[in-house]
């Protein structure tokens, strides 16, 4: 059976109901968040028991193909820190789990088992554009910070608390985003994908497919999928995206790209 965990694509209601701002935390700077999602992915990289990261240099067809999706996001124009933070992309090899997540600073993993479970191009786009949301409207760092708190997260940029390192990066696996945290990413995901050649409401299509009987039991304290897909399709007709591109066949060469 499938594991569903969805960590940073839906989580519990934390935030509150106000809209979030990307520069919304006072205590961490664009560098903070770049260095500590860097301490966070060498943690992740000295852990193969739990992430077992794909080499690029054994994939380079499917790194290739992640690595066109995302770059194609992040050229759109939308993405506000698209210089700044690093952008690193890391296919994890478990095709039982149905994730994806982000750390501060861009650094996103991708778990072959979402990708293997969605059929077309744009809704894995629709997804990335999501997590690309956590981290460029640095929903993340603020999460962390509500999580351990201010002083010990600067401890660990400082390098005077690295044992923490280790926890900070497994319990990316569990970090929970309030409603409207998960909200923006949904509707950035739009905006960053409607200049693009995807249909921008590519991340809907991924809730229709995942449908309400699978959803784990905490999404209950979120938008629940159908309202998510009415308000991406509302974004999505809003901002009057033209394009129309799924790319089912280029997407399936992408899938036998992974280790099957």
């Amino acid at each position: 059976m499938k594991k569903i965990l969805f960590t940073l694509l839906i989580g519990s209601a934390v935030l509150g109901g106000c809209k979030k701002d990307s520069d919304f935390n006072p205590f961490f700077s664009i560098e903070d968040d770049k260095e500590l999602g860097k301490q966070v992915s060498e943690e992740i990289a000295s852990d193969p028991a739990t992430y077992p990261v794909l080499d690029s240099t054994k994939y380079p067809e499917a790194y290739a193909h992640l690595h066109r999706i995302t770059n194609t996001i992040l050229n759109s124009g939308n993405v506000k820190y698209k210089d700044e933070f690093a952008w690193k992309l890391h296919l994890i090899h478990d095709d039982e789990v149905l994730n994806a997540f982000a750390t501060p600073g861009g650094y996103i993993y991708v778990y072959t088992g979402l990708i293997k479970f969605l059929d077309n191009e744009h809704e894995l786009a629709g997804v990335m554009g999501h997590e690309i949301a956590h981290s460029d409207r640095r929903h993340s760092t603020d999460q962390l910070t509500k999580a351990y708190g201010v002083q010990t997260l600067i401890d660990v940029v400082l390098g005077k608390n690295e044992g923490l390192v280790k926890d900070i990066a497994k319990n990316l696996l569990l970090l929970k985003f309030g409603r409207s945290a998960e909200s923006e990413a949904d509707e950035y995901s739009v905006i960053y994908l409607c200049p693009t050649e995807y249909m921008a409401n590519g991340a809907a299509a991924f809730f229709e497919k995942l449908g309400t009987s699978n959803s784990p039991e905490f999404l209950s304290t979120h938008p629940n999928p159908e309202t998510r897909v009415e308000d991406i399709n509302a974004k999505h007709e809003e901002l009057a995206c033209e394009a129309t591109g799924t790319f089912p066949d280029r997407y399936q060469d992408f899938k036998n790209s992974l280790p099957q």
